[in-house]
């Protein structure tokens, strides 16, 4: 598994994001946070799509977005070519969306997810191969649908 996991948040989910670093570093990730910095409100477009961006540059294979509810970030992360982001709000979400749907992005709702459910939600995703199999066949019908081929 690669160790290096990009991070981002809005004012909302800044909290919650500082919380996750700190998580995430304890279990010897490398963690490159691209912002927000404080508690100021901000727009999270403006955040959100930092890592990414460079996940469809592939400078970064997975990373975890926040802002209040996770609606706004999981929309500008989906916007971005070569991310498939998961609104995560159970354990079983975070097993399935690797499982069938290879997510890269992992996204929190900051207002709505205390730490140790980010703790276990996030476990489960770092952890969980996608199958591959029948379920590639739909995450590369996603690929195509990208490239505007569908």
């Amino acid at each position: 598994m690669d160790k290096k996991i990009g991070i981002a948040s809005d004012h909302a989910g800044f909290e919650l994001k500082s919380l996750v670093i700190d998580y995430l570093k304890s279990i010897d990730f490398d963690v490159i946070d691209y912002g927000c910095y404080s508690q100021d409100s901000t727009d999270y477009p403006d955040w959100i799509v930092k890592p990414c961006l460079d996940i469809r540059d592939k400078k970064l294979n997975r990373a975890i977005v926040i802002c209040g509810s996770g609606v706004g970030a999981s929309i500008v992360a989906n916007k971005v070519d070569g991310v498939r982001a998961v609104l995560c709000f159970n354990e079983y979400v975070a097993e399935y969306s690797r499982r069938h749907n290879d997510t890269n992005v992992l996204v929190l709702g900051g207002r709505l997810t205390t730490i140790d459910l980010a703790k276990r939600y996030i476990n489960i995703w770092l952890n969980t191969e996608f199958e591959g199999g029948r379920h590639q066949k739909r995450v590369d019908k996603i690929k195509k649908i990208e490239e505007g081929c569908l």
